[in-house]
Formats: C-alpha cells, structure tokens, sequence
C-alpha cells in the first residue's frame, strides 16, 4: 500500500501551572503590558472606559470643595477685613455641602459604570478560558491536575475581579486626586507642596524594591491555591477508594499539607505587604508632622493666612491618602497580577488538536466511515516515548474491528488517533478518503462517537444524559434508544425511569448501570464509526447477553472499532489488529490468528486458561 507522511505537530508547551513552580510566571510583567493584553483578550474592558474617566475626574474635583471652602470660610468669611461674614459663611458652606452631594452621585455612578464593564469583560474571561480548556488535547488536561485547571477559570479570574470592582477604582481616583491636590498646593503654599514632595520621593524610588517581593509571593499565592483546589477535589472525588484502602489519615495529611503550604504562602505575602503599608504610614505621618511646622513658620512670617494652612492640612491629607492608599492598592495589585498571568498561560497554552484552517476544511463524505491509518507515529508530547511508530491500517467501511494487546502496547492511543483526540506525529488518518485534520471538529464529533471504559455522566437524570446524544432529542428519543438497545425492562425498573437523578459523575448508578446509558447516549447520536474501549467490560453478564444481542443491530450498517478487553469482543470482530510496542503485529480474522502461532495465539491461550 503507497502511502504519504505527513509531518503534524503533536507537541505542546509546557503548561502555566509548571512554569509557575518552576519560578518563571510567564505573561507581561508589568501593568502597563497587562493593560495593552487585557484589552485585545478580552475589550469589553475598554468599552466606555473615556467617559467613565471623565465622570472620575468629576468626582475627584469635588472632592476638593472641602478645603477650598475651609480656606475661603475662614480667610473672607471670618476673618475678613469687615469681621465676620455669616451670610458669606452660609453660602460658602452650602456650596460645599452641594459639591459634596454631587461627589457622591457621581461616585456612584463611576462604580456603576465600571462594574458593569468589568463584569462584562470578566465573563469573556472565563468563558474564554473555559473552551481554550476544552480545546487542549486530552494529555495536555492530563498534564495538570483538574482542580489547578478549575482555580484558573475560577479563583484566579476572581482575584482579578477583586481588584478591578475595587482596586483600580481607588487607583483611578486617587491618581486623579494627587493630581488636582498637587495642583491646589502650589496654589496656596508652594513651600509647603515642596514638603509634601520631598517626604514622598524615597518611597517612590524604592518602590520597585518594595514590590518586587510581593509580587513573587502573591504569585506563589496563586500556584498554592491551585494545587490546594487540586488536593481537596481529588480526595472528594475519591472519597470511596480512599475509605475502601482504610487511605483516609493519609488522605488527611496530603490535604493538611496543601493546606499548611498555602497557609505559609500567604502569611509571607501578607508580612510583605503590611511592610510596604508600614513604610507608606509612616511617611504619612511624617508629612502631617513636617506641614504643621513648617506651615507655623510660614504663618509667622506672614506667608500663609490661616484659611491657607488650614486648607494645606485638609490637602496634605487629600495627597497622602491617595498616596497611601494606592500602596497597598498596588500591593493588592500584584495579587490580580499573579491570577491575570496564570489565566492568560492558560489560554496561551498550544491547543495541539487544532481546527482546519478555512481553505483547507473538507466534509466527510455521507455514510459508513472508511478508515485508513497511513505510516502513523505518535510520541507523547514533550518526550521522547514513542507510543505508536509505523502504524498502517485498512479499515473497510462498516467492518468491525477489534484492537488488542498487553497494557501499554499503544492500542487507546491508536483509538485516539482515529477519534482525532490526538495528531499523530507523522503519517495521517483518513476518514472517508479525507485527513482528519481537516475536517471540522464538531462535524468530526457528530459522526465519529467514542464510548470510554467508564461512561461519564453528568449530574442530571438518565433520560437528560442520554438526549446530550444528539441535539434537540425528546424524551421519546431517549427511551427509544433503550428499547432498540433492549434495555427497556431496565429502564423501567429504575425509581423514575427517565427522570432517575443519576448524581456528580453518575454516582448513584453502579458501574454497570453507568455504561448502559452511555451506550444509550451513543446509540442515540447515531454515528457513522463508532469507537468501543470494551464498553460491556462493567456490565454483568446477564445484562452483556443481553446487550450484545443488542449492539448486533446497532452496529450494523456502520464501521466500528472496539479496544478488547475480553475474548468475547475479538471474536465477535470481522478483523482482529495486534498491537505490540506501538506496532501492528497482526490482522486477520480471530479465528485464523488463534492457530497461527503468533502474539493472538499467546491472548487467546492465556484468556482461554483464565475463563476455563
């Protein structure tokens, strides 16, 4: 058989999660970086963004109506040169009183605003990393502990949330506020504003210093939670197997420890942050300290009126809370930071299974699927374990074939291979003559169906996991599939029939019960080639009888291929394939390769002995 190689890439890159612990968060380092990916991720950010400045800076200025009026109530209004002016007290204070109200109103809606966009920008997120996650290959998912994965859609897109809902909002106002502040002081004490300055520009120099070390912890932070996450949904998902191996103190310790470790984490990023907030409180105070001073002198000399030194003291507080404040915004920063790299490596992660570009996408033709495997090879992903090498195989349309070997010789891979769940790395799969890369995957999906060894469920009732099948299903449909499938009688005999609550991953239902309604679900989708690892191997036997009476008619009319696990299967098959070492050894009919001396006839003695 002539044959074409083609090169694939069935690599991946190393997943964030491993780049953290590793020391090397990936992604921008630095806030203005973030802000320019932010918005070509995710632009709901953007959206509005100018006028909600504009109202910020509204607000910010009304906030300066509180000293202006202090200075002008006491220098025009009390002490004025015709004594005190109580109409002139009034009105000035009313005006204040006023802006003040206004400052508020427009307060409210800067956060309105901003929450709404930010909300909006933040389920683009998710949503975002949500399907990337679905789009990574099965052995990149595996690569990360599914509870890391679920911190990184959940928790590390609320860190960010966190501070955008919050943070930013402080930052945004206080920048504006130091600004307008800054301006006002030179207005009324240049000498004084120079004091302000000067007790700040230490800080600021060391703040790189500073930040440095809470940006590492906070980073550390985020990698703990996830593996925190990770430990206690394995222990909840195992929870029978860990109680069936007496396994629950160790489990305890696994879980104490995750937990001791993010405790230490954040006890380290804390003790980073109060020191930066320590450093910003004590130059606060320092400038209160040296504005009373310095401002008496001044007074003295007659070069600040009282209404001015006042005012000063009301503005130094308006300049040094902002400052202060944004400190340990930007401390809470770092934090968002930490969360906003490890979402982002995950969505930058190489989906390794990608769609067919537009100019080469191909249908696959109607009918029975006709599957060839061309001078296949396949490596795992970042090493060098070659897992299939050489692999080239015929499968007739509507044939059924078994694979078969020793644990480990490559035959799930293979299945994978023809599922397009994996690339291989050289050679290609055609189905129905077309490469597999280039047929789109949900058209792919819909016609190439595969029933794992362990069906999963969704938490749901029987009759809504078998519809998920095949869009827009009835509950006629559903318990149509079991009646062709000869399961009615079962079906029956469960509490609801369709309705029966099945539980978090089918939990409720033996193993059994399980993969007589994900073969229900395939049965119901009706596809073209269908893939079996030894769906029946849960079932007990009275029911196997039963349904591989039934699989006889739903297998019939398409092409299917069975990884066996039993004798059973394979001589149930048109064709038996032999895989050994990740390569073909043997195909032919079961019956003539169990006396042909070969690696089947070793199977077929050892699974004779075992079942005699």
């Amino acid at each position: 058989m002539s044959t074409t190689t083609t090169k694939g890439t069935g690599t991946t890159g190393t997943t964030g999660a491993t780049r953290a612990r590793r020391g090397g968060a990936g992604g921008p380092s630095a806030p203005r970086g973030v802000l320019r990916q932010a918005r070509e991720l995710t632009p709901e950010f953007a959206e509005g963004l100018g006028l909600t400045l504009a109202i910020a800076a509204a607000t910010t200025i009304g906030k300066l109506a509180v000293p202006v009026a202090v200075q002008q109530t006491v220098d025009t209004g009390v002490l004025g040169p015709g004594g005190p002016d109580v109409g002139r007290v009034a009105l000035l204070c009313s005006i204040a009183a006023a802006l003040v109200l206004l400052t508020v109103f427009t307060a409210w809606v800067v956060n309105a605003r901003l929450f709404r966009a930010t909300e909006a920008g933040l389920a683009s997120l998710r949503v975002r990393a949500f399907r990337h996650v679905h789009d990574l290959a099965v052995l990149t998912q595996s690569g990360e502990r599914r509870g890391a994965l679920v911190s990184r859609v959940t928790s590390d897109v609320d860190t960010i949330s966190t501070f955008l809902q919050t943070g930013m909002l402080v930052l945004v106002l206080s920048l504006g506020q130091v600004v307008l502040a800054t301006a006002v002081m030179f207005a009324y004490s240049w000498q004084l504003a120079l004091v302000v300055i000067g007790c700040f520009v230490p800080l600021v120099l060391v703040r790189n210093k500073l930040q440095r070390p809470v940006a590492q912890a906070y980073a550390g932070v985020r990698v703990r939670m996830g593996e925190l996450l990770a430990a206690i949904s394995e222990t909840v998902v195992g929870a029978d197997v860990i109680r069936a191996h007496a396994a629950s103190a160790r489990s305890r310790r696994t879980v104490d420890a995750a937990v001791e470790a993010h405790r230490k984490q954040a006890l380290k990023a804390q003790v980073a942050t109060a020191a930066t907030f320590s450093t910003g409180v004590l130059v606060s105070g320092l400038v209160v300290a040296l504005v009373i001073v310095v401002g008496t002198l001044l007074g003295v000399a007659g070069d600040i009126t009282l209404g001015r030194l006042l005012a000063f003291l009301f503005l130094a507080q308006l300049w040094v809370g902002p400052v202060q404040a944004a400190t340990e915004v930007l401390n809470e920063l770092q934090n968002a930071l930490a969360g906003w790299r490890r979402v982002v490596e995950l969505i930058e992660t190489p989906v390794v299974v990608p769609e067919p570009r537009r100019e080469r996408v191909q249908a696959l033709p109607a009918g029975p699927v006709d599957v060839r495997v061309e001078d296949v090879a396949y490596t795992y992903p970042g090493t060098d374990k070659t897992v299939l090498s050489g692999v080239s195989l015929h499968l007739p349309a509507g044939s059924r074939t078994a694979v078969v070997g020793e644990t480990g010789s490559g035959k799930t891979t293979l299945a994978r291979l023809v599922t397009r769940l994996v690339d291989p790395v050289e050679g290609r799969v055609l189905l129905n003559g077309v490469d597999a890369r280039d047929l789109p995957g949900r058209e792919l999906h819909r016609r190439v169906v595969a029933v794992p060894q362990e069906g999963f469920l969704f938490d749901a009732t029987v009759g809504e996991n078998v519809r998920r099948g095949r869009p827009g299903a009835t509950e006629a449909d559903a318990r149509a599939a079991f009646a062709e499938l000869g399961l009615a009688e079962w079906l029956d005999g469960l509490p609801d029939g369709l309705d029966t609550p099945v539980g978090q991953r089918g939990e409720r239902l033996s193993a059994g019960e399980r993969q007589l309604v994900a073969l229900a679900r395939a049965h119901l989708a009706d596809p073209d080639l269908l893939v079996l690892d030894e769906a029946t191997s849960s079932v007990d036997p009275a029911t196997e009888v039963r349904l591989q009476r039934a699989l006889e008619g739903v297998l019939s009319g398409r092409t299917s291929v069975a990884i066996a696990h039993r004798l059973s299967t394979a001589e149930a098959a048109d064709t038996v394939v032999v895989v050994d070492s990740g390569r073909v050894v043997e195909v032919g009919p079961a019956v003539e390769l169990a006396h042909a001396g070969g690696p089947y006839s070793r199977l077929h003695a050892a699974w004779t002995a075992q079942h005699a």
